[in-house]
């Protein structure tokens, strides 16, 4: 059997953290659904059989019925493909929701909050939907296969040995439960970086939907037969976000700054974060600078820079800097070395401590 697996999509997304630029939102909307119409291009031109959407594909807070209208037309344009939805905590199989109260097209099938199975020919697909924004135990040890000789797959968002009191909030299962369940396929969705180990697969966001999101984004697609698995990312995603370190240690003005950004070669399809990092000689303004920019890809300004304090220098002034600077060297030496945002955090308060008691 052939499928394709997708997962995250979050249709009509704000976008709220992307960036100060309004109409990048507008742009990802847009791209959302153009990469949506190449994934079903994708199914129908190779003929596939099955689609597994793993849950979020769209954002019950702010998805239009326009849009719901746009996925199902696109869902009828490929009717021998049989498609399975596991709702996941963007977009729970609740009362109000569009899985409820909209009509879908016949090839669809959307999981409710208790596991299901559906047989098809020598295929058994199992799968669970939220009915609520969170959920802490969807009761997974007690999923059984009833026939380990047909072809198995389970359909499901979740969480994989989440650790976090935030992670148990989305469906955290064990890996090792998930492996003894012994599921040919388990078509999983909530992480929006792609993971692939054995037959347990995370496909990714299907776009990516900002900077903590970098790389490629796509679809998976397989080839399944009992005992035999073959699978393949398949990029979809024109648009590609990426980060670059600008060192500006030598940068001695504003204005050589903004000459030095502009001159970054920026491909067309990128969404770029400049990220300056050094020792900094003047005062930086990054939204300021960001208004300078040439290029309109250039989306975001991220400050790291620091100032060349020599803090054990001012520990030994007998002042309140050098006071403060003791302290601060002693809460440094404290942390341990994977602790890098809470250095992060002392360096800038050693800073802003130092600059007001100039």
């Amino acid at each position: 059997m052939k499928f394709a697996h997708i997962a995250d999509m979050h249709f009509d997304s704000p976008f709220i953290k992307l960036s100060d630029k309004d109409i990048l939102g507008d742009l990802r909307r847009l791209e959302q659904r153009k990469t949506f119409k190449k994934a079903i291009e994708y199914i129908k031109q190779n003929n596939i059989e099955y689609l597994f959407i793993s849950g979020d594909l769209y954002e019950h807070k702010y998805v239009k019925l326009s849009t719901i209208q746009y996925i199902n037309n696109l869902f009828q344009e490929i009717p021998n493909t049989k498609i399975f939805i596991s709702p996941g905590n963007h977009d729970p199989n609740i009362k109000n929701s569009y899985y409820q109260k909209f009509n879908w097209n016949k090839n669809v099938k959307i999981f409710s909050s208790k596991f299901e199975k559906v047989e098809n020919d020598e295929i058994n697909i199992y799968g669970y939907g939220f009915d609520d924004f969170y959920c802490t135990n969807c009761g997974i040890e007690n999923l059984q296969i009833d026939n380990q000789n047909k072809i198995n797959i389970l359909v499901l968002h979740a969480t994989l040995d989440g650790a976090s009191i935030e992670e148990k909030q989305y469906n955290s299962i064990s890996r090792k439960v998930l492996q003894e369940k012994q599921f040919d396929y388990i078509a999983l969705g909530h992480i929006h970086k792609k993971e692939d180990q054995t037959n347990i697969v995370y496909p990714g966001s299907t776009i990516s939907l900002g900077f903590d999101e970098l790389g490629e984004h796509g679809i998976i697609v397989g080839e399944l037969q009992k005992g035999k698995l073959k699978t393949e990312f398949i990029p979809l995603d024109n648009e590609q976000f990426k980060e670059i370190e600008l060192d500006i240690t030598q940068t001695l003005s504003k204005e050589e700054l903004i000459e030095k950004i502009n001159n970054l070669k920026i491909q067309k399809n990128e969404y770029i974060k400049i990220i300056l990092i050094g020792n900094r000689n003047f005062e930086i303004n990054k939204y300021e600078i960001l208004k300078y920019m040439e290029s309109e890809r250039i989306i975001k300004i991220k400050d790291k820079t620091k100032i060349p304090y020599d803090l054990s220098k001012i520990a030994n002034e007998n002042t309140l800097k050098g006071l403060f600077a003791t302290e601060m060297l002693e809460k440094l030496n404290q942390l341990k070395p994977d602790e890098l945002q809470e250095k992060e955090i002392i360096e800038k308060a050693i800073e802003i401590g130092l600059e007001a008691l100039e």
